[in-house]
C-alpha cells in the first residue's frame, strides 16, 4: 500500500525536473541578435539590389551619352550662327548639282553645272539625329564627260538627310547645303532652292 511519504519524494523529483527544463529552455526569439533573424537580411538584400541597379544605370548613361542632335548639324540645319560665305560663293558661281545614287552598285553619279569644275568634290550625307549614319563620299571628275563626278557609296542610305556638297574655286571653298529626302530611285537636286538666311548679307 502506497503511503503519503512514498508519493512525496516522487512529486518533489518531478517538480525539480520541470524547473530544470524551464531553466534550460533557449532564450526567446525577441532577445536574440538581429543578424539571426531572416527579415533584416531580406530588407538589406532589397536595398543592395536597388543600389547596384542605380549604379549600373548611371554607368551606362555616362559611357553611352545620347547623341541625338549634334550642335554643328543643328546649327547647319537651322541656319543659326553660321557663316554663309561659302553658300554665297556657290550661288554667285551659279552652281547646280544633280545627284543619283545607284541602288544596285552603290555608285554615286553627280552632274555639276556652273562656273566651277574642281578636280574633286566632297559629298556628305548627314543624319540630323544619328551621327553614326553619316556618310562621306569623295567624287572624282570624269575625264570624258564635262561636269560629271563619280564616287562610291559603301551601303544604302535612305531617309531625311542634310546633303552637303563641297568644292573649291580659286582656293576658295564653296558649299551647297540642303535638307533632302534621300532615296535611290530619284535624283537629289542641289542649288534649286533660295539660300535661307542670306537676305541681310545681300543688302
Amino acid at each position: 500500500m502506497t503511503t503519503a511519504s512514498t508519493l512525496k519524494p516522487r512529486a518533489d523529483s518531478s517538480a525539480h525536473k520541470s524547473v530544470e527544463r524551464i531553466l534550460n529552455m533557449p532564450a526567446a526569439n525577441a532577445a536574440s541578435p538581429w543578424y539571426k533573424h531572416l527579415w533584416p537580411w531580406i530588407i538589406i538584400a532589397i536595398l543592395a539590389c536597388s543600389v547596384a541597379l542605380t549604379l549600373s544605370m548611371v554607368t551606362i548613361a555616362v559611357n553611352n551619352p545620347d547623341n541625338l542632335v549634334n550642335d554643328n548639324y543643328y546649327e547647319a540645319g537651322k541656319g543659326i550662327n553660321r557663316s554663309l560665305d561659302r553658300e554665297l560663293l556657290a550661288q554667285n558661281l551659279k552652281l547646280r548639282a544633280a545627284v543619283h545614287l545607284d541602288d544596285m552598285t552603290g555608285e554615286v553619279d553627280l552632274r555639276l553645272s556652273g562656273d566651277s569644275l574642281p578636280q574633286t568634290l566632297e559629298l556628305n550625307l548627314i543624319s540630323p539625329t544619328q551621327p553614326q549614319k553619316d556618310r562621306k563620299i569623295v567624287l572624282t571628275r570624269s575625264e570624258s564627260e564635262t561636269g560629271r563626278y563619280i564616287g562610291q557609296l559603301s551601303d544604302k542610305v535612305e531617309g531625311r538627310r542634310f546633303v552637303e556638297l563641297l568644292g573649291s574655286q580659286d582656293e576658295h571653298v564653296w558649299r551647297m547645303f540642303e535638307e533632302e529626302l534621300v532615296s535611290h530611285d530619284k535624283d537629289l537636286l542641289l542649288g534649286d532652292e533660295p539660300l535661307q538666311g542670306a537676305e541681310d548679307l545681300k543688302k
